[in-house]
């Protein structure tokens, strides 16, 4: 796709990889509209916006009208959403609300304001529950281990209802583990690696949970670039990956390398998360790179360097 002077709205688009896809729609010429409420339990920080040319609306999608903000749009990424895991066992109808509800609401005022936009949904592995094999591809069975899982997974059945039933074209993404620059740092609601970059910033110890769970963590700019590929992709679900799976312990190690110095404990997962943890994950991401041609480029310990270097300067404006 063109991206010169096409109209592109990221929902959630001051988290940080919507940022990090605002980025890359900036740099190829799109007329750019974030749509975030900046929620304080979300990712959504105004400094991950800043120096960008782009539009900027604070709105909530279970509440605020948004037909205006879709005018004219060729494009639609949906990253607006509670990601939580614990937050969505405290509080299932909050978490349904901010995933399910506010995803119907937008369908319904993008048929009006945005007809014939493609859509690009953020959706998570997390719908597959504790793998049963690894890798794991998309006819892996659905088997939510967890209330965000649930609203995550209703959130992705009303977009690709809406292909089936109106015809648009919608691609949603099953991502992996994501980081980068712009990450929330402050705590673990979003990521357990945002929490780790904090105190190895801060010459504090950070807790391993387990150890020999492993991840294929994605670098925010690799997945902003299939984000856009995504665009082009025939529409349907697909699994996103990212580098090559390590241990959470090697993972550790890796980000003390990338920081020259660190300290961290292993300790057992806590008894409220361990029920919900779903072990080892990979993913198997072949359907999207063959449709797509995309592939990640940044190495996980190139990314650390850069994630860690983004925030030295930054951290206090995260915090």
């Amino acid at each position: 796709m063109d991206w010169t002077g096409a109209g592109a709205v990221i929902t959630g688009g001051a988290g940080f990889l919507g940022s990090a896809l605002a980025r890359a729609l900036v740099a190829r010429g799109a007329r750019v509209t974030v749509i975030d409420a900046f929620l304080p339990e979300t990712g959504a920080n105004a400094a991950n916006l800043e120096g960008l040319d782009l539009r900027v609306i604070r709105a909530d999608l279970r509440h605020d009208a948004l037909e205006d903000a879709l005018a004219g749009a060729a494009a639609i990424f949906h990253l607006a959403a509670q990601t939580s895991h614990m937050g969505s066992q405290a509080d299932p109808r909050g978490d349904l609300a901010q995933n399910a509800d506010a995803t119907l609401r937008l369908i319904l005022a993008a048929r009006t304001a945005a007809p014939a936009a493609r859509v690009v949904h953020a959706s998570t592995r997390q719908l597959y529950g504790r793998p049963r094999a690894l890798p794991v591809n998309e006819d892996h069975p659905i088997d939510p281990p967890d209330a965000n899982a649930v609203s995550k997974w209703a959130a992705e059945q009303y977009w690709l209802l809406e292909r089936k039933v109106h015809g648009r074209p919608v691609v949603s993404l099953r991502l992996t583990n994501c980081y980068g620059p712009g990450l929330r740092v402050k705590d673990h609601r979003q990521t357990f690696l945002g929490l780790w970059v904090r105190r190895v910033l801060e010459g504090e110890a950070f807790e391993v949970w387990g150890g020999e769970q492993t991840r294929d963590l994605a670098y925010a700019d690799d997945v902003a670039e299939a984000f856009l590929a995504a665009a082009d992709a025939p529409a349907g679900a697909y699994n996103l990956g990212g580098a090559p799976p390590v241990s959470l312990r090697d993972l550790a190690e890796a980000l003390v390398a990338a920081n020259g110095g660190g300290r961290y404990v292993v300790k057992d997962f806590p008894a409220d998360r361990a029920k919900i943890d779903i072990g080892s994950y990979v993913a198997d991401d072949s359907r999207f790179r063959a449709a797509t041609g995309w592939m990640p480029r940044v190495k996980l310990d190139d990314g650390l360097r850069r994630t860690l270097a983004w925030f030295r300067p930054r951290l206090d404006r995260y915090l």
